[in-house]
């Protein structure tokens, strides 16, 4: 989750994410996390796959 999302509020990714029973890292970042914080989000992609 990025925790400085303008385009989705965090507050909604957290509901959500809850509703759908996922884990979730939450990442100082904005919307395009996966674009700054690439090794974090390949992480946990990878944490998944497993």
């Amino acid at each position: 989750m990025a925790s400085q999302d303008h385009t989705i509020p965090p507050e909604a990714e957290r509901v959500m994410a809850e509703r759908a029973g996922a884990t979730t890292l939450e990442i100082d970042s904005s919307h395009v996390v996966m674009m700054s914080h690439p090794a974090e989000v390949t992480e946990v992609i990878l944490d998944a796959a497993r």
